[in-house]
């Protein structure tokens, strides 16, 4: 069964594969024990939950390669001063 208590390194980890549907029954008791008690990693979870949502939202448009470089050469003269 192994141990309870979690570092956070661990606790993120688990955060992850939990997202990804990886996680195993174990893994997730120990981590909602570790969220319990820790703000840092309850922060991260919010976090990245809401990126994992906002990423599956089938409303998110992207920019096209050409759009991509057009921005990038924007950038790139921006950040040279010219």
């Amino acid at each position: 069964m192994g141990k309870i208590k979690l570092e956070c390194h661990e606790a993120n980890h688990i955060c992850d594969k939990s997202q990804y549907k990886e996680a195993s029954f174990w893994e997730k008791v120990r981590l909602n024990i570790h969220l319990i008690y820790c703000r840092a990693c309850r922060e991260y979870t919010r976090r990245n939950t809401k990126l994992t949502k906002t990423y599956q939202d089938p409303r998110v448009n992207t920019v096209s390669k050409e759009e991509k470089a057009d921005l990038q050469e924007l950038l790139n003269k921006q950040l040279s001063g010219k």
